[in-house]
């Protein structure tokens, strides 16, 4: 554990990330990794179940961001109108307190805490903790992605598609699609961990040779959708080239870190949404 403290906050980043790396943290000691203990010993979270949960990690959490930047919030409980309203013209912090609940609460490992920082539009930062994993993504807009302090390095990925490993999601998928991936796969095998944040990190360390989603909220992709970037993944849309441009509130995605394996993937899925 030392050593990931050591190394959490890289070189060069902003006294910012520093920061919001500290308090995500602090968060997942004080209010995930007990409660997580508590499961695999067999034993109840003390009522603090589904939403109940998330809303006490989200208020610790909220609680010391805004301590680093003092602005509102960006998540499901604002109307539409308000969202909206910060997304376009605001400072927010857009955070997921536990990703995934349902793997947290059987005591799969695959779970993660995130937090972003938006401007304008614009994601400025991001920070994935995945603390049963003990592993710490980063990034800043500019400054590249980071795991547990070192620039994030793909894997030895697959150079065909065939051969590729894929982390598809089959949730708001087109049937057409759904139909061709169950039957007649492009790729080797797939995963699906159902924790979007993880997904992307993934993506972007090569543990996923290609991504696909059919759609996520603001608050599940932001900080994974930035590191990932920041890492030099391709992406786009299901539906267009230019993933900035996609439904910023249901936003899917088709990804790899490998560009011939980009658009290679790409290519088949578009294919077969005509099917």
């Amino acid at each position: 554990m030392e050593k990931h403290l050591k190394t959490a906050a890289p070189l060069g980043m902003s006294a910012v990330l520093k920061a919001v790396i500290a308090a995500v943290r602090l968060t997942a000691a004080e209010e995930i990794s007990p409660r997580y203990t508590r499961i695999l010993q067999q034993r109840h979270v003390n009522g603090d179940e589904g939403e109940d949960l998330v809303a006490v990690i989200e208020a610790a959490l909220v609680r010391k961001l805004q301590a680093i930047v003092n602005v509102p919030v960006l998540d499901a409980a604002l109307s539409p109108a308000e969202q909206h309203a910060l997304w376009q013209t605001g400072e927010a912090w857009c955070v997921n307190p536990l990703d995934s609940v349902p793997n947290f609460l059987r005591g799969l490992p695959h779970f993660s805490v995130s937090a972003a920082l938006l401007r304008e539009g614009k994601i400025v930062l991001g920070v994935v903790y995945a603390p049963a994993e003990e592993e710490m993504y980063v990034a800043e807009v500019g400054k590249g992605g980071f795991r547990n302090g070192q620039r994030i390095a793909a894997r030895n990925m697959a150079t065909r598609l065939d051969e590729a490993l894929a982390g598809v999601d089959l949730r708001r998928l087109n049937t057409g699609l759904i139909a061709r991936l169950s039957v007649q796969p492009p790729y080797l095998t797939q995963r699906n961990f159902g924790a979007y944040a993880l997904d992307w990190c993934y993506a972007a360390t090569g543990r996923y040779d290609v991504y696909l989603h059919g759609g996520q909220q603001l608050w599940e992709y932001v900080a994974g959708a930035l590191i990932f970037q920041e890492a030099g993944g391709f992406l786009s849309c299901i539906d267009q080239d230019d993933f900035e441009q996609g439904n910023v509130w249901q936003r899917s995605v088709i990804a790899s870190r490998d560009l011939c394996l980009f658009e290679d993937w790409r290519t088949w899925v578009r294919a077969s949404l005509s099917r």
